[in-house]
């Protein structure tokens, strides 16, 4: 049985009554060892002469497996489970986030300036210069979390309740990365019409709208047509956030095995919403020699040029009833794969088809293309999704600055060279001496990833002329 570890998603708190006699813990100890559970704290709660009720914490391997030994703890002679609690449910009770006041409201006159007859004056000046709306409300802010919940983490379509936890997850990620206000709309529809429709009457609230977990293609027509219809940042992460992590990540491996993007010839499976993004990402760095495959094989290639004058509508270069060969024809000679498709799609043997100093990204989550077991001892570099290995390529190194960089200078979009100076600035934080095979990306919870990410997104946005206010210079804005 496969070890648990101290960090286990699946750790259960489980509350004993157990006759007060000698050995009582002693039984219930040898049943978790049995089982493969991973015994952890252990409190008292109460004792008496004839019982004792004890909180026992364990890791176990998945849901099933916690059902397996709080039934082997229920069998226990003078054993009694009073209650199991899980502490992932635990963390969600009641919801991960709420909305504060930025001031006490503690009197009549406080309140008369905040709301009416006060709040009137505010008002009455945003309706004659609409543009007053980001000094004097929360849009300037505001990022709306929308999503269908058609395509929730890896788990498929599970409607909008189901997306509900990891849309406020995603608003915790903006408020304690970045400081953004980011607001969960979890919308009963997924029809795109529909879709569209709401955001653009919800937009004037918002300075920004992350679109999350919407299933392909209706992503990509979604998102087009918000970004044509509205003035304000409109991104699918799920898209854009991991081919940013992923070409920031690729930059510092290349450097490591001491290769050019321009040169290395890559391999990229899962043609999905994040998979031709990722291919987008990589032709606007100077990717030359680029595959792309999905369950058919090889589906996207040609000539690097006009890949690239298409990357905008790759869609129309992926031909899946005319496959050019399989993905181990792909591999063969490749310096580079990235998946972004599902697990156990490689073996060491199809790795041993690559080039000498391999890279080799599998995303796939939670279980990636190919097992790390498997996959270290093949290749240089190796990166996945996962935070238990080096190198985890978290769409969280992303977003958060991009928003922040896109709301600070009131930015109308997000546009192609915001995205590649938020790669490099990415790619820049780990200096050319600590680069290595297992330190190609930032870990998410350093300080430096959303200043540097938003300063960068801030001024290419600036250069490029969609940022309605200037990056702070000197501690001056200037307006546009």
């Amino acid at each position: 049985m496969a070890e648990v570890g101290p960090y286990s998603n699946y750790r259960m708190t489980a509350r004993l009554e157990l006759a007060n006699i000698p050995g009582m813990f002693a039984r219930v100890a040898t049943a978790l060892a049995e089982e493969g559970a991973n015994l952890g704290a252990v409190d008292i709660v109460s004792a008496s002469p004839d019982t004792i009720v004890r909180d026992i914490t364990f890791d176990v391997q998945d849901e099933a497996h916690g059902e397996r030994v709080v039934k082997r703890l229920n069998d226990i002679p003078d054993v009694r489970v009073l209650s199991v609690s899980d502490r992932i449910f635990l963390l969600h009770l009641g919801g991960k986030i709420r909305v504060e006041s930025k001031l006490p409201l503690t009197t009549r006159n406080v309140l008369s300036m905040i709301y009416t007859p006060g709040v009137g004056r505010v008002s009455q000046a945003i309706a004659q210069d609409r543009s007053k709306a980001y000094a004097f409300t929360t849009k300037s802010n505001s990022v709306a979390i929308v999503t269908d919940g058609s395509a929730v983490l890896g788990l498929g379509n599970l409607g909008p309740y189901a997306a509900l936890p990891v849309m406020e997850g995603k608003a915790m990620l903006f408020k304690e990365f970045a400081g953004i206000d980011a607001w969960p709309i979890c919308l009963s529809t997924q029809d795109s019409d529909e879709i569209v429709r709401i955001v653009q009457g919800i937009a004037p609230g918002f300075g920004g709208v992350n679109l999350e977990d919407i299933s392909a293609p209706r992503c990509f027509e979604i998102e087009r047509r918000l970004k044509e219809s509205l003035d304000i940042p409109v991104m699918h992460d799920d898209q854009h956030g991991t081919a940013v992590v992923i070409l920031a990540a690729l930059q510092n491996g290349l450097k490591v095995v001491k290769k050019r993007i321009e040169d290395a010839r890559i391999v990229v499976n899962g043609l999905g919403a994040a998979g031709l993004t990722c291919c987008q990402v990589l032709l606007a760095a100077g990717a030359s020699h680029l595959l792309g495959c999905n369950r058919q094989g090889i589906v996207l290639s040609g000539d690097a040029e006009r890949l690239r004058q298409s990357r905008h509508h790759l869609n129309v270069c992926i031909h899946n009833d005319k496959a050019t060969g399989t993905l181990r024809d792909a591999l063969t000679g490749a310096d580079v794969f990235i998946g972004l498709s599902v697990a156990n799609v490689l073996t060491r043997d199809d790795l041993a088809l690559m080039a000498p100093d391999r890279i080799v990204f599998a995303m796939a989550n939670p279980d990636p293309e190919i097992s790390p077991i498997h996959a270290l001892s093949h290749c240089r570099i190796f990166a996945t999704g996962r935070s238990d290995y080096p190198n985890q390529i978290n769409n969280a190194l992303a977003f958060p600055g991009i928003f922040r960089g896109a709301l600070d200078v009131l930015a109308r979009e997000i546009n192609e060279p915001m995205k590649l100076a938020a790669a490099q600035a990415l790619a820049d934080l780990i200096p050319a001496a600590t680069l290595s095979e297992d330190y190609i990306v930032p870990s998410v919870f350093d300080k430096q990833v959303v200043p540097s990410v938003a300063k960068a997104v801030a001024c290419a946005a600036w250069e490029t002329g969609v940022a309605r206010r200037s990056p702070k210079l000197q501690g001056q804005d200037v307006n546009r």
